[in-house]
């Protein structure tokens, strides 16, 4: 597959986020700054807690329809590739992993079948969006983990999806998952989030390329991505760290992992978490202590390495 070059743009952007000029400013940016070939839009959809029934993407919390469709438009006549990953989040801030319900169906309990009927119409909703803005890949969701034991109902919503939408199809497993999701067959590529510590890049890459090898599919990371803070190199899935500002750790991080895969011809890419509609000022930017990577040491990096690949 061609190298993805990705960088995440504007995650869970709320309705009008994406009619304002500012959103449009900073997606140039990212193309100029960035070398990337390709965005991911990720619309957003929200259930009240990991055991809800029900999953929302129609509230002020989600993107409209039409402003979504015209930012797909715009990337593309911007000359890159789009990817769409509808995610579902929980209310109460519960990480998307735990979604969880009994593996048999109780009476008077929260039940898989049920929340896949949910998951499956919020999914369609976007493939059908995919297909009509001749979107370049769908990736029907983000780190589900508790969910991902259920082969049959990912199958089914995987099938559902082709109908839906004619282009290519993943999912985005979470880190350390990617040996665990048994489906990968019914997908295009394998996809995880690579929010590996700066010391172990060798050990799971090691294990990720086995599963990759065994499946025979193309691998991408769908997510990587490490804070400016102090420690976050170590820790870079852990977006509540505190610290100081370390732009030059995130720098470091970005130079480990890429150094890393370079070794390796199984990795097809990446898209970079993340890059927000609304920026900080240049003079500003060592000072964040976030993901994003817009006027800091690690951007350059990224812009670099993506300018390497033929």
């Amino acid at each position: 597959m061609e190298y993805v070059k990705g960088v995440t743009f504007g995650a869970f952007a709320p309705a009008g986020s994406f009619k304002k000029k500012q959103a449009y400013d900073s997606l140039d940016k990212l193309i100029e700054r960035t070398s990337a070939n390709y965005v991911v839009l990720v619309p957003n959809g929200l259930q009240d807690t990991p055991q809800s029934q029900t999953i929302d993407y129609v509230s002020p919390a989600t993107m409209k329809d039409d402003e979504l469709k015209r930012m797909i438009g715009y990337v593309h006549d911007k000359g890159l590739k789009v990817a769409l990953k509808p995610t579902v989040n929980c209310k109460n801030g519960t990480w998307r992993a735990h979604i969880c319900f009994f593996d048999k169906d109780v009476p008077c309990e929260p039940k898989w079948s049920v929340w896949f009927e949910a998951y499956t119409d919020f999914q369609l909703h976007y493939a059908r969006i995919a297909e009509e803005m001749k979107a370049d890949m769908f990736i029907a969701g983000c780190e589900m983990v508790q969910s991902e034991h259920r082969e049959a109902e990912w199958r089914k919503l995987i099938s559902e999806i082709r109908q839906a939408y004619k282009g290519p199809v993943t999912y985005n497993t979470d880190k350390y998952q990617e040996d665990n999701v048994t489906w990968w067959d019914c997908l295009d590529c394998i996809c995880s989030s690579g929010y590996y510590p700066i010391d172990d890049w060798e050990g799971q890459l090691d294990r990720i390329e086995a599963v990759v090898k065994r499946f025979g599919k193309p691998f991408f990371f769908a997510e990587a991505g490490c804070k400016s803070t102090v420690g976050s190199s170590m820790v870079p899935n852990d977006w509540s760290i505190r610290g100081d500002a370390a732009p030059e750790e995130q720098a470091r991080w970005y130079e480990a992992m890429f150094e890393a895969v370079s070794r390796r011809d199984f990795v097809s890419g990446f898209f970079i978490w993340d890059w927000g509609i609304k920026l900080h000022s240049l003079n500003e930017a060592n000072k964040d202590k976030g993901y994003g990577v817009y006027g800091k040491p690690a951007e350059k990096v990224i812009s670099d390495f993506y300018q390497k690949i033929d």
